[in-house]
């Protein structure tokens, strides 16, 4: 099996920064991609940013030039840093992974539980 751990969620004031973290652990022979997503209340679940292993980090619109996406691969870990942050970012935020299993050798997508953002004043 195969499990993702996030953290660093929270309350923070607009203008206000948060980094998230991502440790992926279990039966893991590689990492194809990881991304963050994020659903608000009442919308659709949205990708925020991805960092394909070996590709180039992309990033919604609307958090361009605010949050960055980096990995460290001896970690299994994937991190979102935010800046920068607006009401609007306020959001349950998951953390995805297309992994190869060792076990199986077989390409499976996996999601974490989920972490709480609230940018409020």
């Amino acid at each position: 099996q195969v499990q993702l751990v996030e953290s660093g969620g929270g309350l923070v004031q607009p203008g206000g920064s948060l980094r998230l973290s991502c440790a992926a652990s279990g039966d893991i022979f590689s990492i194809v991609a990881m991304a963050w997503y994020r659903q608000a209340p009442g919308k659709q679940r949205e990708l925020v940013a991805g960092f394909p292993t070996g590709g180039s980090r992309n990033y919604a619109d609307s958090v361009k030039g605010r949050f960055t996406i980096s990995r460290d691969n001896p970690k299994k870990t994937v991190y979102l840093q935010m800046n920068s942050l607006k009401p609007e970012d306020t959001a349950v935020y998951y953390c995805n992974a297309d992994i190869f299993r060792t076990m199986t050798m077989t390409r499976d997508n996996y999601w974490g539980q989920g972490t709480q953002v609230t940018v409020s004043s």
